[in-house]
């Protein structure tokens, strides 16, 4: 296989790999962190093209690690003289005290997610086509449409991870995503909806006007429904999540608090619990960054790891962490493919990829049944969480009233305010219609944005307080 690097640039591979040798002689970890990266990003917005942007970068990270101590350097300039550079300063890390070299990361032979370049794969002049197709589309649907946004994005990312010894590790990574969103009006009130997926892929199913149709329909959709919202009420009541994109409020409040750097430092809710009971009986949740095309998914993180399923909760009780190599090692356990980072600039830490909640087996009319009066949350916009105490709020983009069992109006100003670790325990109904986001979010974590997916079933919640606007 050629290398994009080693071809193409400054960078000799036999030099290169002496230089990484060197650097990192008498560290515990570390490696040689290339990328390669194009992108793309259009957006449609008032009936014009607001903004078309391409950007090439390229550049390296080089990361020796002795004890919990990480020295980093980066550069984006590919040549040896960068690199030297770069490796004096991360020698500085080195006390005197030689370490013993992890082993490097296992080999993988399988690819999650083609090697093809989206950004080649549909002609400038047919992406601007598609977005006046999407906004000429909306604005026929209903009378009521009174703006239309819709943005198309892809990127195309190559990276290999040189290690000491000679091991290097490559891949090829595509995503792409596309997103709509409508504004419907009535008189003096206005309401908004959106919807977008993507994944790691080319444009081909974006493109299709059966799935860009039915983006535009739900973004209307949803915007209709909050025409007709009225304020939500506040207390503590009964909640019902829907499926899918929900997941979201099980990311923030929950998976954060199980990456292993947080359990390490002990600055994490569930610090200290692994064996114990922290959720109710049948709450399973999962890391899987190995699903097939998923926008959080990778062949192999950043450091190399090829990515896996990592059970985190098993049937309430604590069983796991996502980890990286650094923290990996100080807690004396393996690495689980979930060291991250957002581009050559920064070190990697342990980060979520595809985290959700397994289903169950109730079904959504007998979890909504069961509810005397209370909440059907059915989409989240984001939140916030703090990692320590597992306390977020979150907004509610789409909500509806339950009483006795039937769901009522729709609800306007929802916001659910709770902790994690005491969410997870009032559980009471899990539904069996798991699902996981269209594919697009994104997460951010010590300033860094990665792409990440999310998921869950339908599922109550006994107690949660809801924030409204009263009534």
């Amino acid at each position: 296989m050629a290398s994009l690097f080693f071809d193409r640039t400054d960078l000799d591979a036999v030099r290169t790999q002496g230089v990484v040798d060197d650097a990192l002689s008498g560290a515990d970890d570390g490696e040689l962190y290339l990328e390669h990266s194009q992108s793309e990003a259009f957006v449609f917005d008032d009936g014009r093209l607001k903004t078309a942007s391409y950007d090439v970068s390229q550049g390296f990270g080089l990361r020796a690690v002795l004890g919990e101590t990480t020295a980093y350097a980066h550069a984006s300039e590919l040549s040896e003289a960068a690199l030297k550079r770069a490796a004096a300063s991360v020698q500085a890390v080195r006390t005197g005290q030689g370490g013993t070299l992890a082993g490097g990361p296992a080999r993988t032979n399988t690819s999650l997610y083609t090697a093809d370049n989206p950004l080649d794969g549909l002609a400038f002049d047919k992406k601007i086509r598609l977005l006046q197709d999407i906004d000429a589309y909306a604005r026929d649907l209903d009378p009521r449409v009174r703006q239309v946004s819709a943005s198309l994005s892809g990127e195309h990312v190559t990276v290999e991870i040189v290690r000491p010894g000679g091991q290097i590790v490559r891949d090829v990574r595509p995503l792409v995503r596309l997103n709509v969103a409508v504004t419907a009006g009535e008189g003096d009130r206005q309401e908004s909806g959106s919807a977008g997926a993507g994944g790691r892929e080319t444009y081909t199913r974006l493109i299709d006007p059966r799935f860009w149709q039915a983006q535009i329909d739900e973004a209307l959709r949803m915007a209709l429904v909050n025409l007709e919202a009225v304020p939500a009420p506040a207390g503590e009541m009964e909640v019902v999540l829907g499926s899918g994109w929900t997941g979201v409020l099980l990311h923030e409040a929950v998976g954060h608090g199980l990456e292993g750097d947080f359990n390490r430092k002990k600055t994490s809710a569930f610090a200290g619990l692994l064996g114990e009971k922290v959720a109710a009986d049948g709450v399973t949740v999962v890391d899987d960054g190995t699903l097939e095309g998923r926008r959080g998914s990778l062949t192999v993180d950043d450091e190399g790891t090829p990515t896996s399923r990592t059970t985190l909760i098993e049937d309430g009780r604590l069983v796991g962490f996502m980890q990286d190599r650094l923290n990996a090692r100080l807690m004396g356990v393996a690495p689980t493919g979930n060291g991250r980072r957002e581009s050559f600039a920064h070190a990697p830490m342990p980060r979520m990829t595809n985290t959700f909640m397994t289903g169950g087996e109730h079904s959504r009319a007998d979890l909504i049944g069961s509810v005397k009066d209370g909440i059907y949350a059915v989409n989240f916009s984001g939140g916030q969480v703090d990692i320590t105490s597992g306390k977020f709020v979150f907004n509610c983009t789409e909500a509806y009233r339950v009483r006795n069992g039937k769901v009522g109006e729709p609800l306007k100003n929802v916001a659910l305010i709770g902790d994690g670790p005491t969410v997870m325990r009032r559980i009471s109904m899990i539904g069996n219609d798991f699902d996981l986001d269209p594919g697009i979010g994104v997460c951010g974590k010590a300033g860094q944005g990665v792409p990440v997916g999310v998921g869950q079933p339908s599922c109550k919640i006994d107690r949660i307080t809801v924030g409204g606007a009263g009534g």
